[in-house]
């Protein structure tokens, strides 16, 4: 990811994650997000996106970067969704 660009973020499972995902995208499982995210998006009011499979886990995660100060965070529901709105996928 090049400096300036938007993280997307997919917090699904791992086998979730190989089966399938935008092009790009970071994985780090919903219930990581917390500890992890520092190293993505040190900046709490950069933009980042967010998936999962229907949209439950990233709305979950991005509970939890609300609650560590996270401004601009969209969660974009499921991979589904994402091809839907173009998002490249591989």
């Amino acid at each position: 990811m090049s400096q300036g660009q938007t993280p997307i973020i997919d917090v699904r499972t791992e086998s979730e994650y190989r089966q399938g995902r935008v092009q790009g995208a970071i994985h780090i499982p919903y219930d990581e997000i917390a500890s992890r995210i520092n190293a993505v998006a040190p900046n709490r009011d950069a933009r980042i996106v967010l998936y999962c499979r229907s949209g439950r886990r990233s709305g979950i995660a991005e509970q939890s970067l609300r609650r560590l100060g996270y401004t601009q965070i969209e969660n974009k529901g499921g991979l589904e969704d994402m091809r839907r709105a173009g998002y490249p996928t591989e």
